[in-house]
This record gives structure tokens, C-alpha cells and sequence, in this order.
């Protein structure tokens, strides 16, 4: 059985298949990487920048192509497909234009006589293992700014998105990368192990699970290579006053049910000031009972399937024990195959399994607050730290929470409000590094110092 295959979750059918790589298909690879590293180091950084500038004008031309195989990856509704399309463009974009910035030196006031400047240089060969939630999007953001450094990307994708990877290996050769500057491989596991440990692998990025980044980083560690770790989340929605509790209740769907409820950063705890409480499950069960499930190429279509039967069955285990061991269903019905309801659960204790486990599917977990205090606490009380969203009234208290919340990234009254400017990353279970943003383009480079007497 092939390990890579294009399996509708809308429908259950096998569309494509594609052959898993040979070790023979590894080392070529490997091989191909290096010559492109050695063509691609040496170009202009203008030049860089012009081809990496095609590669998002790429996605834009096949961006109605690229988000149909998308759809039938991985299930999302077209309009998100769509739109993760045009927000990968956008990513890589911004570094093309931000190239001279990424690449410039950095002067040094010295103690002393003459001049120290940082320079930086690539590392060579990167390894990236993307996950199936964000085919496109999660390439973008981890290959942009790595070409315009003058690295060169051996690109695993998950064995469930094997086409959208085919498109984008087309889109990165036609834009004018050097032959092996940007190498897709079907690896299994054990292939991938053996891209971490050879020498010409300079690092490697990885974004999934707990366990996947468990063991690359531990393979990564073995053979003393840098790794990037962009890992699960459990974020905190906190709802401490408002004037339109209607707005926050939107606000607080849209957070949670953004790509299918499947994304790292999406809202996934709740957590509601006393006063609040009540009126908000009320009218947030009604929101989310009311999320049309459906044909994911339909226009009003909100959640299409779960990425696969065995994700929804899985979610359906966790609400399943979460209710068995105490836990409310205010909102929610039965799975129907891969297709998993917009769900909301009340009364989830410290006790329970579902108060520290990721439920990366649209079910959202609410909680009765007291306080400020209170509401910090439940919201660090979590083995991750990636997102984490607030919602206040009081502009004081939105700086002081925000101060105190254990998580890379905090939004302020806002969500969806990722951009490519913005950097992304957590803390704890969630990761150890920074993607998006300048800061992710000093993830894997040489910050060579260069001091002159």
C-alpha cells in the first residue's frame, strides 16, 4: 500500500496515489540538495529575491488549482483554501521584499579599535516535515525566508497532501530556483531519520505533533543539528468585560472554528468572567450549533470534514470520555463519518483528560472565571503555550493579562489576525522557535562575526 495518497475525507474515495521514495530516491535527493545549495548560495541577494518573488506570483496563478487539491486533501471549505492560497503568496512575498533587510549586515559598536559587523550566511541544506493542515501555508512560511538566506529545502510533506506537494515542487522549479534548490520527497519515517543524520542536512524544521517533534528533535539532537520545533496548542480565549458580547460570541467561533477547528493556534478553551458566563454559553452554543456542516466546495459550506474518518473518530473518543468523566454537552451532535459537528462542552474539571488534552477538531471548551486572577491561572494551567487571545474593555488590564499569560503570541480583541509580518511560535509543549515575521529568518543562519583590528 502506498504510504502517500489523496484519500476525500468528504467521501471516503482514494483519488491518487503516489509511490513512496526508494533510499536510492533519498540519496539522489540529498545529492541534488547539495548542488542546489552550492548554486543558489552564491546568487545575488537581489536575484534571490526576484525568483522567490515569482514563487508567490506562482500561487496566485494556480491559486484556484492548488486550492481544489487542498479541499480534497485535507477537507477544508474552498473560500479557507482559497485564501490559505493567497495568504502563502502573501508570506512569501514579504520576503522577497524585506530581502536586503534579512540579509544585511549588522554593525557592532566595538570596545576598542577597528570594526565587528555580523554577517549573515546560510547553513546549507534544511529539512522541513510539514503537516496536512495547512498544505500550502506551512510550505510558505518555512521555505521563504530560508531560499532568500541562500539555504536549499528538501521538503517533506504529510502522506496525506502528496499533490498540493507535486504543485508546489512545479511552482518552486518554474519560478527559477537552481536544479536541487527546493526537492520534494515521499519519506517514510525511517527516510526522513536518514536525512537528519547525513552531513550535508544542516537542520531541520518541523511542524505536527508533540510525538512527531519529540522524535525529529531528539534525531536532531543525536546528530547535532539545529531544529525548529512549531508544535500543538490548547489556546486560551479569555473574556474578562465587553460592550457587545454578540461580537465576542463571533469572534469566538470564528477562532474556533477557523480551518475546521484544526489549527494549532485555533481558540480552544474558553474562559468567561462570572458575570458573563451564562449569556455567553447561551449564545455561543447557539452560534455554533448553527455552523452549517457540509460539501466543502459548497458556498456556505462552514466545516467541511475532519482531515480524516480516523480525526473524527479520535475526537469523538475524546468528547465521548471527556462526557463519561462529568463534562456537558451544551452544544453538538453525532458524528456522521468524517464529518464532526461544531461541539461545545461545560463543566471540564482538572480531573479530566479534556483539561490538558489538545481537541484539534471544532469543539470548544468553556469555563466559569471569577476574576482576572482566575483567569490567568486556568489560562497558563496547560502543558502548551502557543496562542492566547483576550478580550477586554479595559486597555490596563489587556497589557497586565497579556504580561502574564505563558505563550508566544497574545490577541488583543481581535483573532484571525495572523500576518506575515507577525512572527509565530510558542512556548512549553508548543515549540521552540519563530516562524513568519523578520525573526524567523534568523532560525537557520550562520550570524557570522567578522571583526577587523
Amino acid at each position: 500500500m502506498n504510504l502517500y495518497a489523496v484519500v476525500d475525507p468528504a467521501t471516503g474515495e482514494t483519488v491518487s496515489t503516489y509511490p513512496t521514495a526508494t533510499d536510492a530516491d533519498i540519496q539522489e535527493a540529498l545529492a541534488a540538495a547539495q548542488g542546489g545549495f552550492d548554486a543558489w548560495r552564491g546568487t545575488p541577494v537581489a536575484e534571490r529575491a526576484h525568483v522567490v518573488r515569482r514563487i508567490a506570483e506562482l500561487h496566485r496563478e494556480r491559486r484556484d488549482e492548488l486550492a481544489a487539491v487542498i479541499v480534497r486533501e485535507m477537507g477544508k471549505p474552498l473560500d479557507a483554501a482559497t485564501g490559505e492560497v493567497d495568504f502563502a503568496a502573501d508570506i512569501i512575498e514579504f520576503y522577497a521584499d524585506n530581502a536586503e533587510k534579512i540579509t544585511a549586515d549588522q554593525p557592532i559598536d566595538v570596545v576598542g579599535e577597528g570594526t565587528g559587523v555580523v554577517r549573515r550566511a546560510p547553513l546549507g541544506v534544511l529539512l522541513g516535515i510539514m503537516p496536512w493542515n495547512f498544505p500550502a501555508y506551512q510550505v510558505a512560511r518555512f521555505a521563504a525566508p530560508n531560499l532568500i538566506n541562500g539555504n536549499a529545502i528538501i521538503l517533506k510533506h504529510a502522506p496525506q497532501c502528496p499533490e498540493s506537494a507535486a504543485i508546489l515542487t512545479e511552482i518552486y522549479a518554474a519560478a527559477g530556483l537552481p536544479a536541487g534548490g527546493y526537492v520534494n520527497v515521499y519519506a517514510t519515517n525511517e527516510q526522513a531519520a536518514t536525512i537528519i543524520a547525513d552531513p550535508r542536512v544542516q537542520g531541520v524544521s518541523v511542524t505536527g505533533s508533540e510525538r512527531a517533534g519529540s522524535a525529529v528533535a531528539a534525531l536532531a539532537g543525536q546528530h547535532l543539528k539545529k531544529v525548529a520545533l512549531e508544535l500543538g496548542g490548547s489556546d486560551p480565549f479569555l473574556v474578562l468585560s465587553t460592550d457587545d458580547l454578540d461580537a465576542v460570541v463571533q469572534s469566538a467561533v470564528d477562532a474556533r472554528l477557523d480551518n475546521n477547528g484544526q489549527a494549532c493556534n485555533g481558540a480552544k478553551r474558553f474562559l468567561v468572567i462570572d458575570a458573563l458566563y451564562d449569556a455567553f454559553v447561551e449564545k455561543f452554543s447557539a452560534a455554533m450549533a448553527a455552523a452549517k456542516l457540509g460539501d466543502p466546495m459548497a458556498e456556505d459550506t462552514v466545516l467541511g470534514p475532519l482531515s480524516s474518518l480516523a480525526a473524527a473518530e479520535r475526537l469523538e473518543e475524546q468528547v465521548d470520555r471527556a462526557v463519561a468523566q462529568g463534562a456537558q454537552v451544551a452544544a453538538g451532535g453525532a458524528r456522521e463519518g468524517a464529518f464532526f459537528p461544531a461541539t461545545v462542552l461545560t463543566g471540564v474539571t482538572p480531573e479530566m483528560d479534556a483539561y490538558r488534552e489538545e481537541l484539534f477538531g471544532p469543539v470548544g471548551v468553556v469555563y466559569r472565571v471569577a476574576d482576572e486572577a482566575e483567569a490567568v491561572r486556568v489560562a497558563n494551567d496547560t502543558p502548551f503555550g502557543l496562542g492566547s487571545y483576550v478580550f477586554t474593555t479595559d486597555p490596563e488590564q489587556a497589557q497586565r493579562v497579556a504580561d502574564q499569560i505563558d505563550a508566544g503570541m497574545v490577541y488583543v480583541n481581535c483573532v484571525l489576525a495572523d500576518s506575515a509580518e507577525l512572527p509565530f511560535g510558542g512556548v512549553k509543549r508548543s515549540g521552540t522557535s519563530r516562524e513568519l515575521g523578520l525573526l524567523a529568518a534568523d532560525e537557520f543562519v550562520n550570524k557570522k562575526l567578522v571583526r577587523v583590528a
